[in-house]
């Protein structure tokens, strides 16, 4: 929203801090909004964008604090209100996010920026069609801004409006021909042809030294898919290979620490532990999908989704959110119960039908299966496989937002991988068989009715042959994948890597350390 006001000549202003937080600058913009406050610590604005750098440092303290101040001060106003429900989700609060969020859209009005934010607010929750519906107006009341015509192209993808999607990208492009996320997105919504691609105009615009780094980093991953899609295959890994360079200095965290956390979970989760542990709750059974991104758990999440008994409610982060919360509470001990039933609420906040299962489908639930079987003795999880190398060059290429700190560096990523994999054999070791099953990516690929009968199978759901054509579900997908469930299976994506073997040769000269030479033929 527009801000108000005059300021003195010289004295810190919130456009300023806005400028500094649009180039990405978050200690200066800090560093304003504090002088700011000084001079008026009544400054509903100054305490909305110290909420937004404080949810980039991953500070939700600190952020919940500040969106309660701007809130306090501001409490009709929609950027206020949406940024508080956007906190509250971050925490796992989705029940409350989500009311938060209708708060915030009543009080949107006609004003664009306000839309624009409730409906990326509505997107984060999944309800893709209403965060569609309020980027739509945004557009319709001021048509030539780049970022509105993103988030409706993010929302319209998502549901499958490819097509459209690609239109507004293109909008986008030619509002701010540098804005490097729609070129990004853009890249994913088909695969590109030799008389239909972007990598020309991509590369001019690298090649015009304009671009700041985090734009330049979705161009390069974005040049590093059209690019494999178009079988150009040196030039790809280039382009892929300088976006993780670039991102590699601008990390959120050591991946060391990500490996790390990998095995304490081992040292701490074992057999005993779980034999030990009170009892969780058994009055559900839900289904958790999980393993590294880029390797199958969206596509097995679309086939479980499809079963008329099921339902998916996404990536939802509930259980680390409410496991975090116990651990805050109670730090000497745990409620497993508590646990489980305060993840259920959370997790279902979004309308799940009645008398229906759902599949969750959060990939850091890897780390937790041992926890989830505690809290939730009838829940069961899916653990997805693929091939070590087609895994680690498919996580490679791809570009996490402030995830997955390890996926930038080969060699790193060959260490987290190994410890992914460590993690994977201990809980086929302490969870019991009816508890935890693995399947390959590979397997359901070549053999599509085979695999999906096995995980069916394995739900103790009867079968319906409607889980053979997840393809044509209409359910929204938010995930990284969402472009591809949307075409029946295919398997151009095994053995991918095999095109940049030798420049991988650091990636696999590290896991082989551990992993047989044969597994990675």
């Amino acid at each position: 929203m527009e801000a108000t006001g005059q300021h003195a000549a010289g004295a810190p202003s919130i456009e300023a801090a806005r400028r500094a937080f649009a180039s990405g600058d978050l200690s200066s913009t800090e560093t304003i909004c504090a002088k700011v406050l000084a001079g008026n610590s009544s400054d509903w604005r100054a305490w909305a964008l110290l909420t937004e750098t404080a949810l980039m440092r991953d500070r939700l303290d600190a952020a919940m604090v500040s969106a309660d101040r701007a809130v306090a001060l501001a409490p009709t106003n929609p950027i206020a209100l949406v940024l508080r429900a956007k906190c509250l989700f971050v925490k796992g609060e989705a029940r409350q996010a989500s009311a938060a969020t209708e708060v915030a859209a009543r009080h949107a009005g006609e004003e664009p920026d306000a839309l624009d934010a409730v409906g990326a607010m509505f997107g984060l929750l999944g309800l893709q069609q209403q965060a569609r519906e309020l980027f739509r107006r945004a557009v319709a009341l001021k048509p030539g801004v780049a970022q509105y015509l993103f988030n409706l192209a993010a929302a319209e993808r998502m549901i499958g409006a490819l097509g459209e999607a690609e239109t507004h990208c293109d909008a986008a492009i030619a509002c701010d021909r540098r804005y490097g996320l729609a070129h990004y997105l853009r890249s994913d919504l088909r695969i590109q042809s030799g008389d239909r691609n972007h990598v020309d105009e991509m590369e001019a615009v690298i090649a015009e030294g304009r671009l700041a780094a985090t734009s330049e980093i979705m161009l390069r991953f974005a040049l590093g898919k059209e690019c494999e899609d178009l079988e150009r295959w040196d030039r790809a890994f280039t382009h892929v290979e300088a976006g993780c360079h670039l991102q590699r200095r601008s990390l959120p965290r050591d991946p060391a620490t990500e490996i790390g956390e990998v095995d304490a979970i081992i040292q701490a989760h074992t057999r005993r532990w779980i034999d030990a542990a009170p009892r969780g709750y058994t009055g559900a059974a839900p289904v958790f999908v999980t393993g590294l991104p880029r390797t199958g758990t969206t596509l097995v999440e679309r086939i479980i989704a499809s079963h008329s008994a099921m339902h998916s409610v996404g990536e939802t982060s509930a259980f680390a959110a409410e496991m975090r919360r116990a651990m805050a509470e109670r730090p000497g001990g745990s409620d497993l119960e508590g646990i489980g039933r305060r993840y259920l609420d959370q997790a279902t906040a979004h309308r799940v039908p009645d008398n229906v299962r759902f599949v969750d489908k959060t990939l850091e639930n890897y780390l937790y299966c041992g926890l989830i079987h505690a809290a939730l003795p009838s829940a069961k999880i899916i653990l997805v496989q693929r091939h070590p190398m087609d895994a680690c060059w498919a996580i490679y290429k791809a570009h996490f937002r402030n995830k997955f700190a390890f996926s930038y560096d080969q060699t790193q990523l060959a260490d987290y991988y190994l410890a992914y994999r460590r993690l994977t054999r201990h809980w086929r070791g302490v969870l019991p068989p009816d508890v935890l099953m693995e399947i390959n990516y590979e397997d359901v690929v070549r053999d599509q009715a085979a695999a999906s009968r096995d995980i069916i199978r394995f739900l103790r759901l009867p079968w319906e042959d409607g889980v053979m054509r997840f393809h044509e579900s209409p359910a929204p997908s938010a995930t990284a994948s969402a472009v591809q469930v949307r075409r029946p299976i295919y398997v151009s994506s095994v053995g991918k890597w095999r095109h940049h073997a030798e420049r991988l040769r650091p990636l696999r000269e590290r896991l082989a350390r551990e992993i047989p030479e044969a597994e990675l033929a």
